[in-house]
């Protein structure tokens, strides 16, 4: 059987969560791999929305959780990690995210956003952070900070994260695989960080191609 249209990938994530950028070059293999035969869609989801508390950055148990699985695993995934000395609320850099998504910047912010996290221990939470994020990827900066200012782009977190309670998502990464013309509710949901080899025998399994 031949699928009709691409196959659909829609990914939930937050830009303070470890496992979600070690995921992310899986999932830019697999762009690379399938190419235009898979859809990606990128959804919000805000692990820690006003009013709960934040987590404390030298809390025992965050740096267990860092020394005995996320640090492992970016040396196994070979991508550079180190333990933020900040942890910030994400809703302005999901709401930057959308606004790059609008400007047709989204894939080169939301990469560079982990970075700048993840890698250089800035604070994205700060919207001087995000507007010299922006700057430096040729976004317009005012625009954002206006947009950011006004709150534009906070119901395209909100849906994403209204959405997502709807289809039961809990926790991130999460991946919902479907066909072009399955629905969303019908999608096969896969949690967690999962090594290219399996999704691609996953997405193989599911549709055959011309």
């Amino acid at each position: 059987m031949n699928t009709v249209g691409p196959l659909k990938i829609d990914v939930w994530s937050d830009y303070v969560c470890p496992f979600c950028y070690l995921q992310l070059a899986v999932l830019e293999q697999l762009q690379q791999t399938y190419g235009e035969r898979l859809e990606f869609n990128w959804h919000a989801f805000e692990l820690r929305p006003d009013p709960l508390e934040l987590l404390d950055p030298s809390a025992d148990y965050l740096r267990e959780t860092w020394s005995r699985s996320v640090l492992p695993m970016a040396d196994r995934r070979q991508v550079t990690m180190k333990m933020p000395s900040v942890q910030p609320r994400s809703r302005k850099v999901l709401e930057a995210a959308a606004f790059a998504r609008n400007a047709g910047s989204f894939e080169a912010f939301h990469k560079e956003a982990y970075r700048a996290f993840f890698e250089k221990g800035l604070d994205i939470g700060e919207t001087h952070t995000l507007l010299d994020l922006a700057n430096a990827l040729g976004l317009d900066r005012q625009a954002m900070e206006q947009a950011l200012d006004a709150g534009h782009f906070e119901k395209a977190v909100t849906d994403d994260q209204q959405l997502a309670q709807k289809l039961g998502l809990r926790a991130v990464p999460v991946l919902l695989l479907r066909r072009s013309d399955e629905a969303l509710e019908d999608a096969r949901v896969f949690n967690g960080t999962l090594p290219f080899d399996r999704l691609s025998q996953e997405i193989d399994a599911l549709a055959t191609w011309a």
